[in-house]
């Protein structure tokens, strides 16, 4: 990772405090640690007089958490989500943290209850420790950035989608447990992933080496603030010609303005139906949107995305869709999300749901089996391959790295991280353990009393949980050593649709509990890393991410509750007004989950007698691909770009689509290419110190003018009508092409 080689040379030996476990000298080979990648940015070095427990790190770790999960979950509802993540905290946060420690009285008062201890509003500049609690505050409500709680998704689709009730109450209680419950026994299993030296977190060292560039002195005329502060601006002031006046910059297609009455030559050119192909953007929501800030990630990981990219959207879909007519693939839109019968229209789920909210096999019998766009159909073809292709991929190129470094870590010698972390005192295992009862405790009460609503027995979430903590260590060495995190999220949907079919809302809980209980204690040990990297205090870190995840699911769930009681048909495409944002593009896709594996069942559409049995074949195929790929690395030593080809990365490269559209991922390759490729080659020291800035400046802009426009305009539902505000004008994009398909606002084909 190209951020790791930020200030290297100054990681080790430039500060008086350098304590180990005894008090005295360490030998050398004690004084770095085992890791070459650990060794090069993370110093060796710790000032245990510095305060964390501050006012300021309070105050803007609160308000920072309340912000982001109120932006994140406001924006998931719109055409182009954006996520707002932890950089941009970490870059908006730092002057404000300055400015406080310049304007703060310094006045010691003592508070009642405390003895003599003596407190202070600002007990001296601002230090990195408190940054870092207060950028793991602000997060700590999202597993890897991921925005907003992933089980308010089940609450969308129940109110929005199916027209069903559930009470804030029990909507409260499922994203709270579903977030906290992996905590649990993350802590349990702190020892094992956390102290050793040889699990390293790569993507810590990221954070690590970011942290270290902010707090470098800068008194250069263009500083990381100031820098921030114009970029702010500038993008906080453009967002309001894509966001609002000139709203087709979005999404301008050349093709399709071209070809106004070509059915194929607009699905060639639709940047958000289609293959992209001429399709541009002027908006950054478009190109951040889905896939995150394309400035942050390396290029490395660029270039593999874009090779998967382009093997299924510019080789693999045409054939599929224009060739062979795949799975009647010229039936239905070349790229969509819905569910379609067999006569191309969008599928009347709600005919094949009865009043007790369960799967009516006699009126699905009527209508008929689902049908998938051929898009739709390849991607959970992918997801299948690329869900074993990751741990065989691991186990050929990693297992023996991964077995060697769990090994070493139970040797009992500690590197000199973990001896400098032994002056603080550490986390009481009952913490973890009361965390984990109470969490589970509420769960089953919601499972038993609540359950007309989530419909979730208690053995499913008991198995769930069991599926997780199963995983969680695994998963954990995985990502600790490889930067590699598996999902659990097609295997529990797959698990569950097959033990309990018929029940959408049971399967997307299990589903929820599973893989997110198991994503956020992967998180939580990731975070975890990165405050014993720096130096934090342990009971700091766990307070700081225990009440960071309660208040932001609470903030997300508000939110939630707010948008889906006050707009209108919110999330139903098809009847909302014309280039409305609120279609809810993730959640649209989570509700053809729920339908496909928990209402109708993977044995319905993925078994013997389902119209996609062959989709199962990539199970093996994602098996067998890394092997064949270790087999040649084997057979060719010498040749070392072989290593190189990432096949999990290949196949999951477009695990976001949809709800990511070609012009998301155009945009996004693009924009990453030119800054972590040429401007990181030839602009090194401009990429150093103004990248990362950059990218937070664009998020935190456009997310201000966003709620700016909504809270000012778009509750009054003031609006512009001209052409320059009617989307990207590639209506024909969604039409099918087989003769005789008869779809409303499409030329039939003779």
């Amino acid at each position: 990772m190209a951020s790791l080689e930020i200030d290297s040379e100054k990681s080790v030996g430039n500060s008086k405090w350098r304590e180990n476990n005894d008090g005295g000298d360490a030998d050398d080979d004690e004084e770095v640690s085992p890791v070459e990648e650990v060794r090069l940015t993370v110093p060796n070095t710790d000032d245990p007089t510095l305060p964390v427990w501050t006012f300021r790190m309070w105050f803007l770790g609160l308000a920072s958490c309340v912000l982001l999960s109120f932006l994140n979950t406001f924006f998931s509802y719109r055409d182009e989500p954006l996520v707002i993540t932890m950089i941009s905290v970490q870059v908006a946060t730092l002057p404000l943290g300055r400015f406080m420690a310049k304007v703060l009285p310094t006045t010691k008062f003592r508070l009642p209850g405390f003895g003599s201890r003596q407190f202070s509003l600002n007990p001296g500049p601002f230090n990195l420790k408190e940054h870092v609690l207060i950028s793991i505050f602000a997060n700590a409500g999202s597993a890897f950035g991921s925005g907003s709680a992933y089980a308010v998704g089940i609450v969308d689709i129940i109110k929005a989608i199916y027209k069903r009730s559930i009470s804030f109450s029990a909507s409260w209680i499922l994203v709270i447990t579903t977030q906290v419950l992996g905590y649990g026994w993350a802590g349990i299993l702190k020892k094992y992933v956390v102290e050793p030296a040889e699990m390293w977190w790569p993507s810590s060292l990221v954070q690590v080496s970011l942290f270290r560039a902010l707090h470098e002195k800068d008194s250069s005329k263009y500083s990381r603030a100031r820098f921030f502060m114009i970029a702010l601006a500038c993008s906080f002031s453009w967002y309001v010609v894509p966001g609002y006046l000139f709203q087709t910059l979005s999404s301008l297609s050349l093709l399709c303005l071209i070809f106004p009455k070509s059915v194929i030559a607009q699905q060639i050119g639709s940047g958000m139906q289609g293959l992209g192909v001429s399709s541009i953007t002027f908006d950054w929501a478009v190109v951040a949107s889905f896939l995150g800030s394309p400035l942050v990630s390396p290029f490395f990981a660029i270039l593999n995305v874009f090779v998967g990219y382009f093997a299924v959207v510019y080789i693999m879909v045409p054939i599929a869709y224009w060739g062979l007519n795949t799975y009647n693939a010229k039936t239905f839109p070349i790229f969509s999300s819905e569910l379609f019968d067999r006569h191309g229209q969008i599928y009347n789920v709600s005919a094949i749901v009865n009043k007790k909210f369960e799967f009516d096999l006699q009126a699905y019998n009527k209508l008929g089996h689902i049908n998938l766009s051929t898009f739709f159909a390849l991607t959970y073809g992918l997801n299948f391959a690329a869900v074993v292709a990751t741990l065989t991929h691991v186990i050929m190129f990693n297992g023996k790295e991964i077995y060697e470094r769990y090994k070493a870590s139970h040797k009992g010698k500690a590197d000199i991280h973990t001896r400098l972390m032994r002056k603080y005192k550490d986390i009481p295992n009952w913490w973890f353990h009361l965390m984990l009862v109470v969490s589970l405790a509420v769960s089953l009460a919601m499972c038993i009393f609540m359950k007309d609503q989530v419909q979730l027995p208690w053995w499913g979430l008991l198995s769930a949980s069991g599926l997780a903590l199963v995983f969680t260590l695994p998963i954990s060495i995985i990502t600790a050593t490889t930067n590699q995190t598996p999902g659990l999220n097609v295997i529990a949907e797959y698990i569950m649709g097959i033990i309990y079919p018929g029940r959408p809302i049971a399967n997307v809980c299990f589903k929820t509990y599973g893989y997110i209980s198991m994503s956020q204690a992967v998180s939580f040990l990731n975070d975890f890393k990165l405050g014993h990297y720096m130096k934090v205090p342990p009971r700091s870190m766990f307070i700081v991410q225990l009440v960071g995840t309660i208040i932001a699911g609470t903030v997300n769930m508000g939110v939630a509750w707010y948008l889906l009681t006050s707009i209108e048909n919110i999330c139903q495409k098809q009847l909302l007004p014309p280039n409305s944002p609120w279609t809810c593009p993730g959640d649209r896709v989570f509700y053809d989950a729920s339908v496909i594996w928990g209402l109708i069942g993977p044995m319905r559409i993925f078994g013997p007698g389902g119209n996609y049995s062959a989709l199962n074949w990539c199970f093996i195929g994602g098996a067998v691909a890394p092997i064949l790929v270790w087999l040649v690395h084997k057979a060719f030593p010498k040749q070392k770009w072989i290593k190189l080809i990432n096949i999990p990365v290949i196949l999951g490269a477009t695990a976001a689509m949809p709800p990511a559209s070609t012009l998301n991922f155009n945009s996004w390759i693009l924009i990453g290419t030119i800054f972590n490729l040429f401007v990181f080659r030839y602009r090194k020291k401009w990429w150093q110190k103004y990248n990362y800035v950059l990218s937070a400046a664009l998020d935190a802009g456009l997310a201000f003018m966003g709620v700016v426009l909504y809270f000012c305009l778009g509750i009054e539902n003031v609006h512009i009508s001209w052409w320059g505000s009617q989307g990207e004008h590639c209506d024909l994009a969604s039409c099918p092409t087989a003769k005789g398909i008869v779809v409303d606002g499409c030329p039939i084909v003779h």
